[in-house]
């Protein structure tokens, strides 16, 4: 076996320093949403089909959106600490390097606490009630886009990914978008 190989097999799932924010991330969300099931479960019908209804479920779309803002902003960073016209700017690739790190450090749980955010929003409008148009289309086209992203980057992190999730998270972006602006 490679070095390589053997390093990434004694490591575990989730790297070591990264396994504490992660957990962290995991147990906030979690709960946070049986939090706010909680409080789902307790409304009346009539609530349920209200406007203060309806800008509860776009309150945790909101938030998913700012999350998932965040989260992609690693890649779009990674792009940009990569062109060409910042050859010779080594004061802003020096900032740019320390603004990557930091959204590389909590990609990871901002990422989790998202995904909480569009399972209640999810939730929240299956409660409103579906309806068969253009958002709610979209936002279940997202949600299964959204399903390989979690999964592929699990296997990011044992690096036999191959480039699986960067191809579903940018998927994941397109159609999110499309959901969320259009």
């Amino acid at each position: 076996m490679k070095t390589r190989e053997i390093n990434v097999q004694k490591q575990g799932l989730i790297p070591k320093k990264e396994r504490i924010w992660v957990i962290l991330a995991i147990i906030i969300a979690a709960s946070m949403m049986l939090w706010e099931f909680k409080g789902l479960l307790q409304l009346s019908l009539t609530t349920l089909h209200s406007r203060q209804f309806e800008h509860t479920f776009k309150g945790f779309g909101s938030n998913a959106r700012i999350a998932l803002f965040f989260v992609l902003a690693y890649y779009v960073l990674l792009r940009v600490i990569k062109l060409r016209a910042l050859k010779g700017q080594s004061k802003v690739k020096k900032w740019l390097s320390t603004l990557l790190r930091f959204a590389r450090r909590w990609h990871t749980p901002v990422a989790i606490l998202a995904i909480a955010f569009i399972i209640l929003h999810t939730v929240a409008v299956f409660m409103y009630g579906f309806k068969f148009d253009f958002s709610n289309i979209s936002g279940l086209l997202s949600l299964i886009v959204l399903l390989p992203v979690p999964i592929s980057g699990l296997f990011r992190y044992q690096r036999m990914d191959r480039k699986w999730h960067l191809r579903s998270g940018v998927a994941l972006a397109i159609v999110f978008l499309i959901h969320s602006f259009l």
